[in-house]
């Protein structure tokens, strides 16, 4: 549920990774009582955790192989491709953990920075893997405030023919989920919390304030 309001239901296309670990380690990373250092490596151990919910429906295949008492037939990743979509620059923050989970996967980013008078996204890199149809994309970003910027990060992906996509986040606003759903309803979210609101600078309340400046000690 939202923090700081009554239980309310979960919005249509969104999961909450609730697991006792992941809570824990997102209030110490709430707190500004946290350092640099401590703060992105709580990022980095939730991403990881956050990971094993977003991949388990990955497809399975049977194989042969042999322990070392006998033969057997055992279950793996079917081999579906993997790639991890970083939205700049705190994306990276997360991505570690994820990268952990499934070393072979490949990475992209999408460099985005927020307008301060209209919020509006504006583009200024992008460099992702060629055959974007053909596989799993996991697009990561430590917040979904507004919206917008995941929302242009995945309509991006999608003309570079990405069709099967997950979005991943620490915490969201009501508002940036409802941004992102309207504009990409077949997209689902995967995220630690679910917060109040956003105030009148675009800042997720209660949150734990700008994840790119807390991550890299930029301010």
């Amino acid at each position: 549920m939202p923090t700081g309001q009554g239980e309310t239901t979960t919005p249509a296309g969104v999961t909450i990774v609730d697991h006792p670990l992941v809570e824990h380690k997102l209030t110490l990373l709430r707190s500004l009582a946290t350092p640099t250092g401590d703060f992105r490596r709580l990022a980095r151990e939730i991403s990881l955790l956050m990971g094993y919910e977003v991949l388990r429906d990955l497809p399975l295949q049977p194989v042969d192989i042999q322990t070392p008492m006998e033969p057997m037939i055992a279950r793996q990743v079917l081999g579906k491709k993997l790639c991890f979509i970083s939205i700049l620059r705190a994306g990276d923050g997360i991505l570690g953990g994820m990268i952990d989970l499934v070393p072979s996967a490949r990475i992209g980013h999408i460099g985005l920075y927020r307008d301060p008078v209209s919020h509006e996204p504006i583009e200024y890199y992008f460099k992702v893997p060629e055959d974007m149809a053909e596989r799993l994309t996991i697009v990561v970003d430590p917040m979904l405030a507004t919206g917008h910027s995941a929302a242009a990060a995945i309509t991006r992906l999608k003309r570079a023919g990405a069709a099967a996509i997950k979005f991943v986040c620490l915490i969201a606003a009501p508002e940036g989920v409802a941004v992102l759903r309207t504009a990409h309803p077949d997209v689902p979210i995967f995220t630690a919390a679910l917060d109040r609101e956003l105030d009148e600078h675009a800042y997720i309340r209660p949150g734990l304030g700008d994840a790119g400046d807390r991550l890299f000690g930029t301010k």
